[in-house]
């Protein structure tokens, strides 16, 4: 855990780790409970313009931006039964990358644990980060076969790995996006 301030200098000189999560503090993380969301935009808006404004990080940057449960919003959608909690509520999340498929909406079926497996399959890990998260769940197979709902994996309980979110074979230019 550091400091935000040190992301902030980590992207401007070079330095950022392969692996960096963001929690905001409270006043600006989005959160329904404690914060308002045009507050937590700024916020990564600020992260990823500094991104973007140095080459050298934007080249090999994935930035993955989400909020903490359903933003106080009611949920309708499918919760796949992994434990007794399941996967919870849907929440939105972007992709922000030259490698973004941009436009695209996924239907695959992922929560906090696919930014484990994201890592975990980025790199090439031979054995999961964590026995106790669900990051060694299969990734789900949603056939669209035209008859079963898009959202509910054929081979539950899965949990995706945000690949279908970038192409790393494909590299967009920052203006184009």
């Amino acid at each position: 855990m550091r400091d935000v301030t040190d992301l902030f200098a980590d992207i401007q000189n070079d330095t950022l780790p392969a692996v960096a999560y963001v929690k905001p503090d409270g006043a600006l993380d989005g959160h329904p409970a404690s914060s308002k969301f045009d507050l937590f935009e700024p916020f990564v808006q600020n992260i990823v313009g500094l991104v973007q404004a140095n080459p050298a990080a934007w080249n090999d940057t994935a930035i993955f931006v989400t909020v903490d449960e359903g933003r106080g919003c009611y949920d309708s959608g499918f919760i796949q039964p992994v434990d007794f909690f399941g996967t919870g509520p849907r929440i939105p999340m972007i992709a922000v990358s030259r490698f973004s498929r941009g436009g695209h909406v996924s239907d695959v079926c992922n929560e906090h644990s696919s930014f484990v497996k994201f890592v975990e399959r980025n790199w090439e890990l031979h054995t999961t980060l964590t026995g106790r998260s669900r990051d060694n769940l299969p990734n789900p197979r949603q056939d669209n076969d035209g008859e079963l709902d898009d959202y509910v994996p054929r081979n539950m309980p899965a949990i995706g790995d945000l690949f279908d979110l970038v192409d790393f074979g494909r590299a967009i230019d920052r203006g184009r996006q």
